[in-house]
């Protein structure tokens, strides 16, 4: 008699336990969400950022902000992020970066530190020589590399080890090339000085965004060799992947939103949700293609593993390099 009492009061624990969590679902939020973007206002983070809290309060009736938490390449704005309460009012707009700050000795931090919710962007990196070079491929740029005097070649696209840099470390690697035979230049401001430098005969190559590099492109000034991607982008169909030339190697920057770990699952769903809604959209599709985004959508476990992953093999890639800070 006793056990029968003690089941049917684990039995209504556990309904009110489920109750309570369904109420709780139905709630949330009940107040103001905010955004921690990393990176400065009028920057491509900083523009996403907003366009996507735009979206993100319609779709959960509540005001959604964005606050630009600046320094550190990151740092300040994803430790932000990662230590604020795990209750869903606090999201953090991860980037590519954040694979990159423990390496560089910026942060103790990585993909570990968050509970991925959702991806929408991906830019591939982009290599481009100006339209009087000799090299009209790949190959060419490559095979120049290999038998040239070391440090002849001069790359840039911005500071060292960003979502630019290092794509070109893992192309030399994965041709063979040990990365000291070119010299990298860093800048700062993002890629338009090192397309400044590339436009003035003091840099060989130059690896960015292509929308970056488009107008120059465009204007007949340069000439883009490939997209670090996996596929060509239908935005610019016309220039070649680095993967159809021989070189199997992809990557660039991304874009994604994250919560501190233990924050609920029932919050996560409800965000996970919302922003596939969001992403589903006219609207998004043409903010995107407007400004020359890439879409890439990855959600929850999926966006997880894949910042696992690129932290894994960023690694060796930062060692190599003599990034890596030990």
């Amino acid at each position: 008699m006793k056990f029968k009492r003690i089941i049917v009061l684990a039995l209504v624990l556990s309904m009110f336990a489920s109750v309570a969590a369904f109420a709780a679902d139905a709630k949330y939020p009940t107040k103001p969400i905010t955004i921690v973007c990393p990176w400065s206002s009028g920057g491509g983070t900083d523009r996403t950022a907003r366009f996507m809290a735009e979206m993100l309060s319609k779709e959960l009736k509540q005001q959604v902000n964005v606050v630009n938490k600046t320094g550190g390449s990151g740092a300040v704005g994803h430790m932000e992020g990662a230590m604020a309460a795990p209750d869903g009012y606090t999201l953090t707009n991860v980037t590519f970066e954040l694979n990159t700050l423990k390496y560089l000795g910026y942060a103790n931090l990585s993909p570990a530190n968050f509970t991925p919710v959702f991806q929408f962007n991906e830019d591939a990196a982009a290599l481009s020589v100006r339209a009087d070079s000799p090299y009209k491929n790949i190959k060419q740029l490559i095979d120049a590399i290999k038998t040239k005097p070391e440090g002849t070649f001069l790359f840039s696209g911005s500071v060292i080890a960003c979502a630019w840099d290092l794509p070109r470390i893992q192309m030399l690697m994965t041709a063979g090339i040990a990365p000291k035979r070119v010299k990298f230049i860093p800048t700062q401001g993002g890629a338009a000085p090192a397309i400044t430098e590339l436009l003035g005969g003091h840099v060989d190559v130059v690896v960015c965004s292509y929308p970056e590099i488009s107008p120059q492109v465009a204007n007949g000034q340069v000439r883009t060799l490939a997209v670090f991607a996996d596929e060509r982008n239908p935005l610019f169909p016309e220039v070649p992947t680095l993967k159809e030339q021989g070189i199997d190697v992809s990557g660039g920057t991304w874009r994604g939103f994250a919560v501190p770990t233990k924050t609920p699952d029932y919050v996560v769903t409800i965000l996970k949700d919302a922003f596939a809604r969001i992403v589903a959209t006219q609207e998004f599709k043409d903010f995107m293609a407007k400004n020359q985004f890439g879409i890439k959508v990855r959600s929850g476990k999926d966006f997880g593993d894949f910042m696992n992953s690129e932290f894994v093999s960023l690694k060796s890639v930062m060692e190599e390099a003599g990034y890596l800070k030990k």
